[in-house]
Order: structure tokens, then C-alpha cells, then sequence
């Protein structure tokens, strides 16, 4: 997105509130120039916990809820645990749901964290949804609350609920924007040490459907205060096949969900990895498209990726969610240490969307500045410079990009820089979605372990 200020930019803030302390984790971005304090080349910063086999499925605590094995464990409504009554706040419907609970085992993080994401990939056919919630427990040894990290299901009809994040969640150490935990006040209080996740799925009393979760994990981080990072040396090039498609061509479309254009950054770039693995919308999930309107399946992912709380298409682990939704995928939110990390992924066929923000001058040939933008890294050139599907373009064709490394690394990596009124404010830390086929190759696979994702 481009837009002036978002919401994105909001929770960036946070990470560079939590970046003070120098701390450790199992990936991370690389050493620091110009912050508070510089990490020790190799400490990490990024811790990631998942839960995909039938036998972690098995390890939790289960409530309702049913293990399957096969080829993609997961759970499901076995018996339901009872019936809850929910009054959908963008609705204003009320209405009763069968639920089952299921909640994993403590992660000890091996980072004291300042911030952590949710991410889960499941089915939800309609009339089921499901809510995430993180359990957590600080450094101090007390505990957070049971934080809502979304309420979420695939679809929007008359049987189902909007998804939504929860605002308003805090207990003095710690609070919840949007799609992200974060601590207060990182530089005298407490940490997160470990949590647990809980997810609940809820169907219309009677249906014999359910929802079916493949993956459920979270992102822990710690990334120091910094301007500036080291740069990485270049150590791949190649480029992969993805479709270019442009937000801007949809400015204009779809107010409700916001408008198309620069709010549509993250669901475009979503689309074109998708469609990089070979899944597409069906068409009967575009007949609601006005015809008359190019690449209706970013329309379908834009309305798929709404949060209809915070009233855009930004929401990250919605948006790895959505991409979950076509057959055989897998995705997470996660960070990375640098450009490095990219090039292992790309090599072994897999894109990542990077999520940045800079000024007009701190991004040569982007001719745009932007407080919260999401593009596609796809390819390195010979120099090591960045290929990149950047959806902020005024036409398809114009959509890939050559974006000199440096610029694009410091840019990805920064947890603070400077606005065109020379103010102090936020970047992302090396936010990215990663998304790949549920059965990944063992190149795949070992390139995923590489860089901290399993």
C-alpha cells in the first residue's frame, strides 16, 4: 500500500518500541548498524513454533476436538464440547454455534519476545469459523491473558460470521493491535517466554460439517533498534515465473473492502504467489466480479482477505490464511535475516513477500514513498540487485521491478527511519509471508528449515 499513514504503520511502531534489548532466537535478521545495541554476529531474533503432525496434534489438549491422520494431519469437530451464542459486531446477528476446543503445549520461545504472530491454515466450509488465541506467559513468570488473534473463516455468506481482529485487548504489560501481541514498555518490563495457542472451531448447531486445521503456529521476535543494517553479499541469480498484476488498476473498486488501489497491496501480492504455485479462484468464485473489471481474482482475494475490524486487507496472518485456502498450500507470517535468506528460498522455487516502508529518494526507481507497501521478491539479478513483483505499479506490465539490494535490504530490514518531515517513525523488521505447496520437495523443504520454518 502506499497510502499516507495505515494501520500497518501503527504496528511497525511497536517493533521499533520493542527493539532495545539485544536478545537471541532461531532466525533472524543480521547484525545491526546504528541501533541500541548491536547483536553478536549469529544471535537470533526470531523464534518459530508450530504444531502439523498427528502427532502434535495428538500432544495437545483436546476438547471436542478430533486428531486425523493421513497425509495433512489436522483436527476437527469430533463431539462438541457445547453451544456458545455470538453476536457478530458487524452484523449485529446473534446466533448459536457448537464448539470444540483444541490448545497446544507450551513453546518455550528461544527468544524473550517483544512481539509475536499467529498464523494458521485450516478449511472452513460454510456456516464454521474459527478463533485463534495466544496463552501466554512473561519473563516475570505471570501470565497474559487469552489474547484473541483473529476470528476467521474463508467465507462471507448469510451463514457465516465477518472475519475480524479484536481490538481493545491489554493487561498493562502487553497489548494487541490488530494481528499483533506486543509488549508495552519492552525496555523495563517484562518479556513473552512462552505461550500456548488455543484454537476453538464453531459450526451451526446440528451441521455434520467442521472446520479442519492443517497448522497452527506463531512468530515470537525480538529485532534490535536499528536505521540501518549490515549488508548481505549476493549468493544467488535467478528468477522465478510469477504473474504481475497491478493494484492501481483497481482504484476505485470495492469500498467495502476498502476501496481497491493502495489498500490492495498485500491481497495482490498474495494473488500472484498463489497463482506462482498454480492455484486460481474457481470461476464460479468471480461471478460476483463486475465483468468489466480486469484480474477479478485480486477483487476475490481482496474480499477474502478483509478484516472487517480493521477495515482493510492488511491483516497478515489473514492474508497467509487466504493463500491456505487453495489446494495442497501451506503458509506463515514470519521475519528473516536478510537477503541471504530470500535468495535460499528463490532458489529452491519459492517467492516471499516482503513488507517495507521508505521514502521516494530511499528506494531508486520505486517513484513512490509509502508508510506500509507489501511486494514480491521473485528473482536476483547478476549484480545480486532485487527482482520484485511490485503491485504499486500503474499497470500490469509495469508491475516487475529491478531494486538495487542495498536500498531494498536496508529499507525490508529497519526497524526505524525517518519521514519526509524528519520525524522518527517505523519499519517492519524483516516482516514476510511465505507460502508453499503442502507436500514441498525436499529442496523446498530443506530451504524452509534453513530459514527457521518447518
Amino acid at each position: 500500500m502506499t497510502s499516507p499513514t495505515s494501520r500497518r504503520t501503527v504496528l511497525a511502531a511497536a517493533v521499533a518500541v520493542a527493539a532495545g534489548a539485544v536478545v537471541s532466537s532461531s532466525s533472524g535478521p543480521a547484525a545491526a548498524s546504528g541501533g541500541a545495541g548491536r547483536p553478536k554476529q549469529g544471535m537470533h531474533l526470531v523464534d518459530n513454533g508450530a504444531w502439523t503432525s498427528h502427532a502434535e496434534w495428538r500432544s495437545g489438549a483436546g476438547n471436542g476436538v478430533r486428531a486425523q491422520g493421513g497425509r495433512r494431519p489436522g483436527i476437527v469437530i469430533d463431539r462438541p464440547a457445547g453451544t456458545t451464542s455470538y453476536t457478530d459486531p458487524h452484523t449485529n446477528r446473534t446466533a448459536t454455534w457448537e464448539y470444540a476446543s483444541w490448545t497446544s503445549p507450551a513453546h518455550c520461545s528461544t527468544v524473550p519476545a517483544t512481539e509475536a504472530v499467529a498464523h494458521w491454515n485450516a478449511h472452513t466450509p460454510a456456516g464454521t469459523w474459527l478463533q485463534v488465541e495466544l496463552l501466554g506467559t512473561y519473563t516475570d513468570q505471570t501470565a497474559t491473558p487469552a489474547y484473541v488473534m483473529g476470528r476467521w473463516t474463508a467465507g462471507d455468506g448469510d451463514t457465516d460470521i465477518r472475519r475480524t481482529s479484536v481490538d481493545g485487548q491489554s493487561d498493562g504489560k502487553s497489548s494487541i493491535s490488530t494481528d499483533t501481541f506486543a509488549i508495552d514498555t519492552p525496555a523495563t518490563g517484562p518479556r513473552l517466554a512462552s505461550y500456548r495457542l488455543r484454537v476453538t472451531l464453531y459450526r451451526l448447531p446440528g451441521s455434520r460439517l467442521t472446520p479442519t486445521v492443517w497448522r497452527l503456529g506463531a512468530m515470537a521476535s525480538d529485532i534490535p533498534d536499528r536505521f540501518t543494517v549490515d549488508a548481505s553479499t549476493p549468493g544467488f541469480a535467478g528468477e522465478l515465473a510469477v504473474p504481475s498484476y497491478s493494484q492501481e488498476i483497481h482504484k476505485g473498486q470495492y469500498p467495502q473492502y476498502d476501496n481497491g488501489g493502495e489498500a490492495w497491496c498485500s491481497p495482490t501480492s498474495s494473488q500472484m504467489i498463489i497463482e506462482h504455485w498454480g492455484r486460481q479462484p474457481n470461476p464460479a468464485d468471480l461471478d460476483w466480479v463486475d465483468p468489466s473489471y480486469a484480474d477479478p481474482q485480486v477483487c476475490q482475494a481482496a474480499r477474502q482477505t478483509y478484516d472487517y475490524q480493521y477495515a482493510g486487507c492488511g491483516n497478515w496472518p489473514f492474508n497467509a490464511a487466504y493463500a491456505a485456502t487453495y489446494r495442497d498450500m501451506s503458509s506463515v507470517v514470519t521475519r528473516l535475516r536478510s537477503l541471504n535468506d530470500v535468495e535460499t528460498l528463490v532458489r529452491a522455487g519459492i517467492p516471499a513477500i516482503t513488507s517495507q516502508s521508505f521514502l521516494a529518494t530511499e528506494l531508486t526507481g520505486a517513484g513512490y514513498g509509502t508508510a506500509g507497501h507489501l511486494m514480491t521478491v521473485t528473482g536476483f539479478t547478476a549484480d545480486g540487485d532485487v527482482i520484485a513483483h511490485d503491485p504499486a505499479a500503474p499497470d500490469d506490465a509495469a508491475v516487475r521491478r529491478v531494486y538495487k539490494r542495498r536500498e531494498f535490504e536496508n529499507v525490508w530490514l529497519r526497524t526505524k527511519r525517518y519521514n519526509a518531515s524528519g520525524k522518527v517513525v517505523s519499519g517492519t523488521g524483516g516482516v514476510c509471508y511465505l507460502y508453499w505447496p503442502a507436500y514441498p520437495t525436499a529442496g523446498q523443504r530443506k530451504a524452509l528449515t534453513a530459514v527457521g520454518i518447518r
